[in-house]
């Protein structure tokens, strides 16, 4: 049964492209393979890859000669699905996905910081992968304001797609402070650093378009397998 949650194939290949590009591991000015073995390299349909190519051209990343091919213009500005997802493998790019562990709304606890409406949030816990490698654990609190209930089946892989889609909020802004963490102990057992063990750690805090916050995250990410990256504009 395929995954509800999951985005498009076409928005999924758009998106890997996009952090390549932007990591500099696909070149500003460098000509794409022929669309055919691209897509065969991709493993997917040459009609779900020229979706794809038709996104990065709305968005002013390629420029499509007819007769010659698909070349990338690098465009700093350019905002995909995942662009403030900040970490990339450590040779660069990569395509963010998350494995949704566990959904619960509850008291705040006394560590976290003072944050929205209420004092109950919603705690997400995930596990996110770059093309497939894992290399983070995420714990998100999303005020309680701001939803009722939350449901496990309903959170779509993207979290900031789904705050703006079923819950009408956009998170405009991130603040992040990176640091060392240890590994909390609900770690999984796919994520490599054990129990306890000292990995980068990363506190967020997500605002609205009038500087609320409505969410607060924290992350801790294996420094053997990804980075922290910000790009300046």
């Amino acid at each position: 049964m395929p995954d509800q949650t999951a985005l498009p194939k076409y928005v999924q290949t758009a998106e890997l492209l996009i952090r390549e590009i932007a990591s500099g591991r696909i070149a500003d000015g460098a000509r794409l393979p022929p669309e055919r073995d691209m897509a065969t390299d991709l493993g997917i349909s040459v009609g779900t890859l020229r979706k794809a190519l038709d996104d990065l051209t709305e968005k002013g990343l390629l420029e499509r000669v007819q007769g010659s091919g698909n070349y990338v213009r690098h465009k700093a500005e350019a905002a995909g699905v995942y662009a403030f997802f900040r970490l990339e493998l450590v040779d660069g790019g990569g395509l963010p996905t998350a494995e949704l562990l566990d959904v619960r709304r509850m008291k705040k606890p006394g560590d976290l910081p003072e944050f929205g409406r209420l004092d109950e949030g919603h705690r997400i816990r995930r596990l996110r992968r770059l093309s497939g490698q894992a290399i983070a654990l995420e714990e998100i609190w999303l005020d309680a304001g701001w939803a009722e209930t939350v449901r496990k089946a309903d959170i779509l892989e993207s979290l900031y797609l789904f705050y703006r889609t079923e819950l009408g909020l956009s998170i405009s802004r991130a603040e992040d402070s990176i640091g060392v963490g240890f590994v909390p102990e609900w770690r999984v057992e796919a994520f490599g650093p054990e129990t306890g063990a000292s990995v980068g750690y990363i506190e967020r805090w997500g605002r609205t378009d009038a500087g609320e916050i409505a969410e607060y995250s924290r992350t801790w990410f294996d420094p053997n397998v990804a980075r922290y990256i910000a790009r300046m504009r």
